[in-house]
């Protein structure tokens, strides 16, 4: 059991930090870890780069949380674990993802915020519920143009997952853990809510992508 603990935390992390940006950065010359709100997560790819270079970034990381939860299942499945045990493996692969993303070693443990992750590991752990957090996400965000609201919104389908189909306890205390960092890493993006200064999503979909005229 240790051994398919470690085998999820350290595989988890380190393909978390395999970031989107990275490629974006390859592409267009410019790393969105030094401009925007500077961090490397998909929406600040969006806010410095334009939509497309957002989306592409977003893309790169909610697949690389859909593969690790996805590789992780079918390594269990060859196992006589019980139900319990097998779904606390995928939230801790799908956590270290998250982990991995938000403070990869390379970037000095200052990585993005983990949205993109949490949806790729929530289609794979169920693709049903994954898929209507990431509509939520999208409808919250647009019905009140800030994107945080709706990345709250979209812990909420976690906590159902967590609540079912997963069983026992600990797919529960990782989603609470993963939500509270959520939390913890927007903390800037509400402060800037209420001074009026949080970039809308209506404007970066106004923005230029790089290198247009």
């Amino acid at each position: 059991m240790i051994l398919w603990i470690a085998l999820a935390l350290f595989s988890g992390y380190f393909i978390g930090c395999l970031h989107g940006s990275v490629i974006a950065q390859l592409l267009s010359g410019v790393n969105v870890k030094n401009k925007g709100v500077k961090n490397s997560g998909a929406s600040n790819a969006a806010i410095v780069l334009g939509w497309k270079y957002g989306a592409l970034v977003a893309v790169l990381d909610i697949f690389k949380g859909a593969a690790v939860v996805m590789g992780f299942r079918f390594l269990l499945s060859g196992s006589s674990l019980p139900d319990e045990m097998v779904w606390m493996l995928l939230f801790l692969a799908a956590a270290a993802v998250v982990f991995g993303h938000n403070f990869p070693f390379y970037m000095n443990f200052d990585g993005g915020k983990g949205t993109a992750s949490v949806i790729g590991a929530m289609l794979a752990l169920d693709w049903n519920l994954g898929l209507a957090g990431g509509l939520l996400l999208v409808l919250a965000a647009l019905a009140t143009d800030y994107l945080v609201v709706g990345v709250l919104v979209l812990y909420g389908m976690f906590f159902a997952i967590a609540f079912w189909p997963a069983e026992g306890i600990w797919p529960l205390v990782t989603a609470f853990a993963l939500f509270a960092m959520a939390v913890w890493k927007h903390l800037e993006n509400i402060t800037r809510i209420k001074n009026g200064t949080e970039n809308k999503v209506s404007s970066v979909f106004r923005k230029k992508p790089a290198g247009s005229a």
